[in-house]
């Protein structure tokens, strides 16, 4: 029983820490850091994602007010001309809203702030936002549930192969069943509120999120009929549980939906 809870602990550890990874080395994960104007250091969090109805605020938090601040943007990826967008003083803090786009539609910014002369711009390079339709919760839990309980069970399995497990049919079934119910069912319902679009993965497009849940369920169904055989079983399962691991740090969201400015200004 000891042997088992710590097998699961392990499991729960690389499910947690390759989400942890995941989320932080994503295109949508918010730019971080810090500039120094007039002696004082002002610290950034920028978005890069926003979901549903509005314009994306950008807030800085600068208590001198003397400094005074604008944003550059422009739609991406074009060689449009930046568009300056003056921040309003509310407080300790600088406020602007880069306009709402539609799904799938990206802009590129920067943050500009001026004191007595003296300029800082932020980030070195524009920092790329993406928007996105709104998405259930009804629809969008239960994706995520689906697709880290998969995660979990499928380090498990890996975890149990790993140990000389010769009984991996019943886990192999419920890591197959998470990973398609959370990538093929619910993943293809929250893709079509977000971006419109059910599946932009291949044969359709190069979006890696839904590339690599698909090589995984593959896998696993290729892992739960050698289990079911009884033909390289623990084999199968190991392998599965790796192309699993390995895909799940793939950065979520990279290659995804975006829209092509020039086919929607030609009415494409």
């Amino acid at each position: 029983m000891r042997g088992r809870i710590g097998l699961w602990l392990l499991a729960l550890l690389l499910t947690l820490g390759s989400a942890v990874f995941q989320r932080m080395t994503g295109p949508t994960h918010p730019v971080r850091g810090a500039v120094t104007l007039g002696g004082e250091e002002v610290r950034f969090r920028l978005l890069r994602s926003h979901g549903g109805e509005g314009d994306q605020p950008i807030v800085v938090r600068v208590a001198d007010r003397a400094v005074t601040g604008s944003v550059a943007w422009r739609r991406y990826p074009t060689r449009d001309a930046f568009t300056m967008l003056p921040m309003v003083r509310d407080g300790e803090t600088l406020r602007a809203a880069l306009p709402h786009q539609p799904p799938a539609g990206k802009l590129e910014y920067q943050v500009r702030l001026a004191r007595d002369g003296e300029t800082a711009l932020f980030p070195e390079r524009p920092a790329i936002t993406r928007f996105k339709g709104a998405v259930s919760p009804v629809v969008l839990v239960p994706h995520i549930v689906a697709m880290f309980g998969g995660m979990l069970v499928a380090n498990a399995a890996g975890l149990l192969a790993l140990r000389g497990a010769k009984r991996l049919l019943g886990i192999s079934v419920v890591a197959l069943v998470l990973l398609a119910l959370g990538g093929l069912f619910l993943g293809p319902l929250v893709q079509k509120a977000a971006f419109g679009a059910y599946w932009t993965g291949w044969p359709f497009g190069t979006d890696l999120t839904d590339n690599k849940t698909a090589f995984a369920v593959l896998a696993w169904a290729v892992a739960a009929f050698r289990a079911r055989s009884g033909r390289d079983a623990r084999l199968a399962v190991g392998i599965a549980a790796l192309v699993t691991l390995a895909v799940f740090l793939v950065p979520h969201s990279a290659w995804g939906s975006q829209i092509d400015w020039s086919k929607l200004q030609a009415g494409s």
